[in-house]
């Protein structure tokens, strides 16, 4: 590439969109109606990953001849390794006949699907990824544990329960369709839910809102101690969802953890749009959202230098803001400390969600956003829902109708059932932008008209990733080890994208581990940080907490304001939208 065109390939990203024409407008619309036909995804694209992956198949022999091998495995070459690390077949039952060969051969199918559908030589990777990940989803429908005469466990629950599991689970069938028929999720009727209501059980930390505009809410937390830190916390939840994620009930509220350690804290609450905010992009989510939050913290707090903490998408917002600080400081306030939890900055390998990522698709839901001006929560939640099938669907399938086990219903089910709608513009530039183009990451996405750089940010950063994350996962959100030079502090928990970071001190199953980069040293790849930090047992806030008062100036006696801003008590109103 010369050098005129990797100054165009720099600055592309810098021109303002061009306006659709007529010719345009009738494409978006053809497009937005065959999307509603197939769920907002491409008719073709799965057809272009068969037709790459067959016909690539057919011209590799030697793959041929291995998949041929695999399906002449002796019974006695069990998954022994693979059944026990699968919670599917957990009960002793399956380790018995008639049990244990319907196990084995249902494992030994896993693994052929698995082994074809990776490393095919000339096939497109994503189509690799998508195929993989289809023929996944469909041997899970075949598992034997999902039929109830092939599972001790649910053959062992029927005659213990004189059949009484099946009249259990059929209520509850029915009780789902009830939910579907009138536009709810299985198990999220408002009866359901009513257990855990906004503003009474969970998001009710005490607090006021002190500043509003048309994306968001700030709220600020009543403070819990007779001193604070000088420098306040900033919350920064991700668009994609409700940021009460990080204000649950008492007992894992990291709000509620944070003011009683003796933070100031604010927590961004986003309004949840409709059609009118179709045109509502990205850049007005930095500057018209975080920079704006940050500079009324900072008006408000009578302190220039903050910590800020964003949560997935939150935490991108937050580097980029961050990056943009470093080149034309802001004349409010500045970052003491970087936080991203389970955010990536790097987005050449989002994990599973990047299947929902290839030309086709991002076409076709481009033009149903466009038409709708908003892609709708239910649509977004049913993709997560399908990225974690085996857990969230079969699993309680299993659990729900075979088992006929009451479903208690948690604090965390009533946050994930409580939807966000995306602007349309909003939502296709993070998919342009940050999830196809990278440019983040590559330095092209622009701010008032000039590329950022990552590499620039010298704010100490803490990083936290989760296990088994599937939509960021960790090895992606470790990437920014290359990105910047600073002083950087990773942590790997234990747990996925919500329960590994809704994890309060005292439960007996967590662990994580962290490391230090201090800013200076080399590089190390995520494998060999992961051999050189041993897991911890117990939660990773407290090391947070100790790593925030450790960059925080001295504790100060609270000034409580005379009178709070008259905008309501937390959690606002956009909380309810």
């Amino acid at each position: 590439m010369n050098d005129s065109s990797q100054l165009f390939a720099a600055s592309a990203h810098c021109v303002p969109p061009h306006a659709d024409n007529a010719w345009e407008r009738i494409d978006r619309v053809s497009f937005a109606t065959l999307a509603k036909l197939y769920g907002g995804l491409s008719p073709f694209g799965m057809g272009f990953a068969h037709l790459d992956w067959a016909a690539h198949l057919m011209c590799s022999p030697g793959k041929v001849l291995s998949l041929l091998q695999s399906l002449g495995a002796r019974d006695g070459d069990d998954g022994s390794a693979v059944a026990a690390a699968d919670r599917r077949f957990a009960h002793p039952g399956w380790k018995e006949w008639p049990y244990l060969p319907l196990r084995d051969q249902f494992l030994r199918t896993q693994a052929f699907w698995d082994q074809a559908t990776r490393e095919v030589a000339g096939v497109q990777p994503h189509h690799l990824h998508v195929l993989n990940f289809a023929a996944r989803q469909w041997v899970d429908t075949l598992s034997p544990s999902n039929i109830w005469w092939m599972n001790p466990e649910v053959l062992a629950a029927s005659w213990e329960s004189g059949g009484m599991n099946f009249v259990r689970g059929g209520l509850r069938m029915a009780s789902d369709w009830r939910d579907l028929l009138v536009g709810d999720s299985p198990g999220t009727s408002p009866d359901a839910l009513a257990a855990y209501r906004v503003g009474k059980d969970i998001a009710a930390t005490p607090g006021q809102v002190v500043f509003r505009n048309d994306l968001f809410e700030l709220i600020r937390y009543a403070p819990a101690t007779e001193t604070t830190w000088r420098e306040p916390v900033v919350l920064v939840p991700s668009w994609l969802l409700k940021y009460y994620i990080l204000d649950l009930s008492a007992h894992n509220s990291l709000v509620r953890y944070l003011v009683h350690a003796g933070h100031t804290v604010f927590a961004m609450s986003w309004r949840n749009p409709h059609a009118e905010a179709r045109d509502i992009g990205l850049d007005d989510y930095l500057e018209r959202g975080l920079l704006q939050a940050l500079k009324e913290v900072g008006k408000i707090s009578d302190s220039k230098r903050v910590h800020a903490a964003g949560y997935c998408l939150g935490g991108t917002l937050l580097a980029a803001a961050a990056a943009a600080l470093a080149r034309e400081p802001h004349a409010g306030v500045q970052l003491q400390t970087m936080t991203l939890l389970a955010a990536q900055t790097d987005f050449e390998e989002p994990g599973e969600l990047g299947l929902f990522m290839g030309s086709s698709t991002a076409a076709f839901l481009d033009g149903l956003m466009w038409q709708q001006g908003y892609l709708d929560g239910k649509q977004l939640a049913g993709v997560f829902q399908l990225l974690n099938a085996r857990d969230l669907i079969w699993s309680r399938l299993v659990r729900d109708y075979l088992l006929g086990r009451t479903l208690r219903v948690t604090d965390m089910m009533v946050w994930n059932a409580d939807t966000t709608r995306l602007p349309y513009r909003l939502h296709s530039e993070t998919l342009r932008w940050l999830y196809r183009g990278n440019d983040l990451a590559e330095g092209r996405y622009c701010w008032h008209g000039e590329p950022i750089s990552l590499s620039d940010i010298r704010t100490p950063a803490f990083l936290v990733a989760t296990e088994r994350d599937h939509i960021s996962p960790w090895k992606s959100v470790y990437k920014l080890h290359r990105l910047c030079s600073q002083d950087l502090t990773f942590v790997l928990a234990s747990g996925g994208h919500n329960v590994g970071i809704v994890a309060p001190p005292g439960q007996s199953h967590a662990q994580f581990r962290i490391g230090q980069r201090k800013s200076g040293q080399s590089y190390r790849s995520p494998q060999a940080w992961l051999g050189r930090n041993a897991p911890v047992a117990g939660s990773w806030w407290p090391a947070w907490q100790q790593w925030l008062a450790g960059h925080s100036g001295e504790r100060l006696p609270v000034q409580r304001p005379a009178q709070e801003p008259a905008l309501g008590a937390a959690p606002g109103t956009y909380v309810f939208g």
